[in-house]
């Protein structure tokens, strides 16, 4: 049962495996890389999927539109692969359901290299294309929350930030590896290969990453929080499950669902739509677009993992709220660059600033969600929250934006958007707890083995090295609690 707040013996405080915690590192980090990597591929050639399965064989905004709506429908489902998902890796364990997340994952970004195209089989190209990107919504369903909740179970309590923020450094990575495909390949090309085939390429090298990353699944160890509850045989029906899970929870459900929104809608807008952006309305060639999105990605895949560290020693939510704040200063003048740079260094200018408040939201993302939950209900209520937050604010954003300045014929509109999430995510840590630091709801204390002590045994609670413990024991913090336990 969870401990009461009070002090923690030493013999109470587990002992984190840096073996394990290497492992857990490498095979959830990977799910993430290959989830961008199908991300960015689709929003990269999106103007050559509008004129290979749609009508007219033409990129105009109809087209445009149908394809982003196409990726959309991935999106609107995700919500129900985190409710398939997320529940079952409260039942089955985490390492099961992660494994079926990325296989599924691997063969649909496969199957879309292999698909036949309107010029071929009609209609059906779009459909077949459509039930592709739901299939890899369900997946992508129960991959990141599921990442999440491994990566935070297996961290220990002082260096969750750092462990979580290798999570992003993958989600990043897999962004600036299908950007760098898709940009090599525009330029190594010419424009009539590339339309006929040389999209395909990219979706087809899923196939071997895709093994790689089963076989990194295959080697991570179930997390210690799963097994400690598993063992105690606690028999839940479904009825009283989604009771625990979305009905006790309301209250941090609803903080998942304002911080996610700040952060999904800054990364589908960088990632998904100011590459579209920067062509369209800022009249950027193709590739020096793709180009400028590509190195501040790499640079982002450099600082977040710096950021996420440094949540360990000040705070998660003060540096959620410093890109809060830099989403509401920064996203008129970025966008007005881009537009009105004369030059490309001036509209890449405006891509950094975009991309700035992404570096210190994304990067604490995978810490602040899990830390909600406790651990019976972590995974499913993980992924429901994450889940309703990116398919209405993420997966929509290029659509939104692209629909909103074309209806409205103003450009400034993804800065609004932008703005408008800011201002949501900052309010909504108003009501969040700080968790930098702090024991996982309904979890012992964890620490990295020899942290505080010598021959890898477990530091002695008396001798203070647990760290932001000062007397004979560790005080759990309650579950909004503010205070203790750091």
């Amino acid at each position: 049962m969870p401990h009461q707040p009070g002090t923690w013996t030493r013999e109470e405080i587990a002992v984190v495996d840096a073996g394990a915690a290497r492992r857990s590192i490498e095979g959830t980090a990977i799910g993430n890389f290959m989830e961008a990597y199908d991300f960015t591929l689709f929003s990269l050639v999106a103007t050559i999927l509008a004129q290979k399965f749609y009508p007219g064989e033409n990129s105009g905004t109809g087209n445009l539109i149908a394809t982003f709506g196409t990726m959309t429908a991935g999106f609107v489902v995700r919500p129900l692969g985190g409710v398939i998902f997320g529940p079952l890796g409260d039942r089955i364990g985490r390492k099961p359901v992660l494994v079926v997340t990325i296989s599924l994952m691997a063969v649909c970004a496969a199957a879309t290299g292999v698909l036949p195209v309107y010029h071929t089989i009609g209609l059906w190209a779009p459909i077949l294309l459509t039930v592709i990107r739901v299939a890899q919504g369900l997946s992508s369903g129960g991959e990141y929350a599921g990442a999440m909740t491994f990566i935070a179970e297996h961290a220990p309590d002082h260096k969750r930030g750092m462990m979580a923020g290798f999570l992003p450094v993958g989600t990043l990575a897999g962004f600036v590896a299908g950007a760098t495909l898709v940009t090599g390949l525009q330029t190594a090309l010419p424009s009539a290969d590339m339309l006929a085939w040389g999209w395909r390429v990219p979706f087809l090298l899923a196939a071997p990453l895709g093994l790689i990353a089963v076989y990194l699944r295959s080697r991570i160890d179930e997390t210690p929080d799963y097994e400690e509850m598993h063992a105690r045989h606690e028999e839940t029906s479904a009825r009283k499950q989604f009771r625990q899970t979305v009905v006790e929870q309301w209250k941090p459900l609803l903080i998942c669902l304002g911080v996610e929104l700040a952060v999904t809608d800054t990364s589908y807008m960088v990632s998904g739509y100011v590459p579209t952006y920067l062509k369209k309305t800022a009249g950027v060639a193709d590739t020096a677009a793709l180009v400028m999105v590509l190195v501040v990605l790499a640079i982002l895949t450099v600082g977040v993992l710096l950021v996420a560290m440094l949540s360990d020693r000040i705070g998660v939510k003060p540096l959620m709220w410093t890109g809060c704040g830099l989403l509401i200063a920064v996203s008129i003048p970025a966008f007005t660059l881009m537009r009105f740079g004369g030059t490309y260094p001036a509209k890449f200018g405006g891509v950094l600033l975009v991309g700035l408040p992404m570096l210190f939201l994304s990067s604490l993302e995978p810490a602040i969600l899990p830390a909600l939950f406790p651990t019976n209900v972590r995974y499913g209520a993980v992924s429901i929250g994450f889940n309703i937050a990116v398919s209405a604010f993420g997966g929509t954003t290029p659509l939104l934006a692209e629909s909103l300045v074309a209806g409205t014929g103003n450009a400034m509109m993804p800065a609004y958007m932008l703005m408008f999430a800011g201002v949501i995510g900052a309010v909504t840590l108003i009501f969040a707890p700080e968790v930098a630091g702090k024991p996982l709801l309904g979890s012992r204390p964890s620490l990295h083995r020899g942290s505080g002590g010598t021959g890898g045994k477990t530091p002695g609670v008396g001798a203070g090295a647990l760290p932001g413990t000062g007397g004979a024991g560790y005080t759990q913090p309650g579950p909004f609690d503010d205070s203790g336990g750091g």
